[in-house]
């Protein structure tokens, strides 16, 4: 016998076939709708196995299990689109110092250098003070976005160099 049982509103299964008939989902999605619409005791009361489920999608039983409970407890939205991640990303980079490091990557490079490295540049806004921690990555990341700007906005004629 079934701890969780689905059953689904004619809206829902409109949406469900929809989805795995044009199949322009992701799979996961596609596949969350295939074991809702099998998993259904709607009106006629009448559901496939779960291990009918699983073989016919090549997936384990375990997983039918986890999206009726994900239904039944969570809800429609979450069973077929997964739970969204509550984690919010600060950005390490404000204005003042993305100011600062596009100041100091235009300015002369150290002494024995041609041209200031990523590696350098993160190293030397530590060392200003200007930020605690940057990687190399962040320092690509903000010059990069500023170069795109300047090219977007037709101001120069900037390549950069690999």
């Amino acid at each position: 016998m079934k701890k969780y049982k689905v059953t689904l509103t004619e809206s829902e299964i409109e949406i469900l076939e929809e989805i795995t008939r044009k199949g322009k989902r992701s799979a996961m999605i596609i596949r969350n709708a295939y074991i809702l619409l099998n998993s259904n005791q709607g009106s006629n009361g009448k559901s496939q196995k779960d291990e009918d489920i699983a073989s016919f999608l090549n997936i384990t039983v375990r997983t039918v299990e986890n999206i009726r409970e994900k239904f039944v407890l969570d809800g429609f939205e979450t069973a077929l689109y997964g739970k969204s991640s509550p984690r919010e990303y600060k950005a390490k980079v404000d204005g003042d110092v993305e100011a600062h490091l596009i100041a100091l990557s235009c300015s002369e490079p150290p002494k024995g250098r041609v041209r200031w490295s990523l590696r350098l540049l993160s190293d030397k806004m530590v060392e200003l003070q200007y930020i605690d921690k940057i990687s190399h990555e962040t320092v690509r990341t903000v010059l990069k976005k500023r170069i795109k700007t300047v090219e977007s906005k037709g101001l120069a004629n900037i390549t950069t160099q690999q």
